[in-house]
């Protein structure tokens, strides 16, 4: 079963390496983490399998990775400077900070829940930035988000590779908001990571792709991430904003009920119609253009029919720390054998585990035994599959619970018998099946093991 609860999941993730408090030995920074030793293998892992079914199983997306800090002007023409804020609520008697649309009752405090509350507020979630400038000089900002960064250099990819629509252009990488309210762990940050696709359509077929994508987005959560389908759910948005066309969220059931993961959004021709806005004014208003404005009209010309026109784009936007939350939250198991004997397992899928095979020599101290389970590491380091541990603990059953707990697929041990016959104990995660087998025929096994993930 999954977790209780994320605060059972959050005390795990510490214990187990996955996640820490950002920058906890000084009290920590609310809506930040850190990713320990198994949590940084976990989500590669999935950035990964993000990548290859976007991007490498595909004939018709491009990658991108843009910078961090942007022209403010970006943000101007996108509509986030304006439009990207939350409302925020202060109590006047504790002073707690609230987002209003969040609040459990929105004429009390939900903390000391006094009524002496402020009137509401737009509170600006951009984190502005004074770059080569005059101090104080707003010029730039933190990227809230990664879609904005694609649609500016849509034309920049579009010349480069000349690709022909539709196509789309992915991304993966850190987004910034300063969150009034962070909260449900890895959920709501003010550092995320976001798994972004924009992908540009001619507006006659763009609800044949919106579709298509809502399909493809559905099954790698399923088929790839390993998530029970009875876990996930489409849900539609009841209104849409003012762009949108149509929108749907992948809902995972988390301990506190179903939210969002990722969302499949048909934007219209809006974002690369927005980044022209420059360029229109000065066609009509202007014969000198200002250095600061768009200079790129970000329409297509189709060469066969030599229509022009502003693509409309299909979005595929995944929060991977939400992926991650979701995928730790599944995986995690309590198995209660009876008689006290219990074991947590987090039943990942292989190709997910931070730690592909642990390598456990029975007796840490018998020098012949901790070499052979070393030969044994390096040969199956080699085949390129991830991480392989040798785990000289001197205590077997440690060991195998250790590795329960992190997710480990195999555990392979050495024993006194190994230096006698060279056979291996290979046991098995979620059956605690072990097998024995003739070392020679170890990689083969372990490569057969790994081939289709």
């Amino acid at each position: 079963m999954p977790s209780k609860s994320l605060e059972e999941l959050a005390s795990f993730c510490k214990r187990r390496g996955f996640v820490f408090q950002g920058s906890d030995i000084y009290g920590g920074v609310k809506g930040i983490y850190d990713y320990g030793p198994m949590g940084v293998e976990l989500i590669k892992n999935i950035r990964r399998h993000w990548w290859n079914s976007v991007v490498y199983n595909r004939d018709d997306v491009e990658g991108l990775e843009a910078s961090l800090i942007s022209h403010r002007k970006a943000w101007q023409y996108s509509g986030h400077e304006d439009g990207f804020s939350d409302p925020l609520v202060v109590c006047m008697k504790c002073g707690l900070r609230m987002r209003q649309d969040k609040m459990v009752d929105t004429t009390k405090c939900d903390s000391c829940k006094a009524s002496e509350l402020a009137p509401p507020k737009d509170f600006k979630l951009m984190i502005g930035l004074s770059v080569g400038a005059t101090e104080g000089e707003l010029n730039a900002y933190l990227r809230p988000e990664t879609a904005t960064l694609t649609y500016i250099n849509f034309k920049n990819i579009l010349d480069c590779t000349s690709r022909k629509i539709p196509f789309g252009i992915a991304q993966t990488g850190k987004a910034f908001r300063n969150e009034i309210a962070p909260r449900n762990f890895l959920f709501r940050l003010r550092e995320f990571e976001q798994a972004e696709l924009q992908f540009f359509v001619n507006p006659k077929t763009d609800m044949e792709w919106f579709e298509k994508w809502k399909a493809d987005r559905m099954a790698w959560w399923t088929d790839i991430m390993g998530i029970p389908a009875e876990r996930l759910r489409f849900t539609e948005h009841e209104q849409l904003i003012f762009y949108a066309k149509a929108a749907f969220d992948i809902e995972y059931k988390f301990p506190y009920g179903f939210d969002e993961v990722e969302g499949v959004h048909n934007r219209q021709d809006y974002d690369l119609g927005s980044h022209t806005k420059a360029q229109d004014e000065f066609d009509i208003k202007a014969k000198v253009r200002k250095n600061t404005d768009s200079t790129a009209k970000l329409s297509y010309t189709d060469p066969a029919t030599n229509e022009t026109y502003i693509p409309f784009v299909i979005e595929t936007a995944m929060g991977t720390n939400r992926c991650f939350t979701a995928v730790l939250d599944n995986a995690y198991t309590e198995e209660d054998f009876g008689d006290g004997n219990t074991r947590i397992v987090l039943k990942l899928h292989p190709r997910l585990s931070p730690v592909k095979a642990a390598i456990i020599p029975l007796a840490k101290n018998v020098p012949e035994i901790v070499a052979m389970a070393e030969e044994i590491r390096k040969s199956l380091k080699f085949l390129g599959t991830g991480r392989i541990m040798l785990e000289n603990s001197g205590n077997v059953g440690k060991s195998y619970r250790r590795h329960d707990e992190i997710g480990t697929p195999l555990c392979i041990t050495v024993d006194h018998q190994s230096l006698e016959d060279k056979t291996i104990t290979i046991r098995d995660r979620d059956s605690m099946e072990q097998i024995r087998l003739p070392a020679s025929e170890l990689r083969d096994y372990f490569a057969n093991f790994y081939r289709t993930l």
